[in-house]
């Protein structure tokens, strides 16, 4: 049995599209290196850190993650050549997937940066949070939409029923 304890450079794609650990960024790694009757066990965990933006308001993030990491490498391929199987290659073991499916998997989907934030107002793209408290706008069913064009043709910027456009008076020449 051997421990390691480490600081490497961050492999690229630790993220998802909002969050992730910027590449060539410290990866702390307390490690176990077990030789077992397969092959190496690989027990441990990674500490680094996340930079991002919140899912609701876009502002950025920053915060630690730390994740367990376990594998078994094997020293043989099993029967049927699996490809989804890890292998002990010339003496060494590949921690780079095993490192990039723990972090990618425990990173959140939507990450926020508090779990209170109310976003940015869908209209008119405000932060809710800086808003007032009575921060509104009047929705119009778009139903309604030709019923209001005809009570207001001068803001609607089409012709009542009474008046003639200029398309009318053109057709009647």
């Amino acid at each position: 049995m051997r421990t390691l304890e480490e600081q490497w450079p961050a492999p690229g794609a630790l993220s998802t599209p909002l969050i992730g650990i910027p590449e060539h960024a410290p990866v702390d790694v307390e490690l176990r290196l077990e030789s077992v009757h397969e092959g190496i066990l690989v027990t441990g965990e990674a500490h680094a850190e996340l930079v991002g933006e919140c899912s609701r308001c876009l502002d950025p993030i920053r915060d630690g993650i730390t994740v367990d990491l376990q594998e078994l490498f094997l020293t043989a391929a099993p029967e049927g050549d699996s490809d989804e199987e890890r292998l002990v290659v010339h003496e060494t073991v590949d921690l780079e997937p095993v490192l990039r499916d723990a972090v990618v998997t425990a990173l959140p989907f939507q990450p926020v940066c508090r779990d209170e934030c109310q976003g940015l107002c869908p209209d008119c793209g405000i932060r809710l949070d800086d808003a007032p408290a009575d921060h509104a706008h009047e929705q119009l069913d778009p139903r309604w939409a030709a019923l209001a064009a005809l009570t207001n043709p001068a803001e609607a910027g089409t012709a009542g029923p009474d008046q003639k456009t200029s398309s009318d008076e053109t057709e009647e020449r």
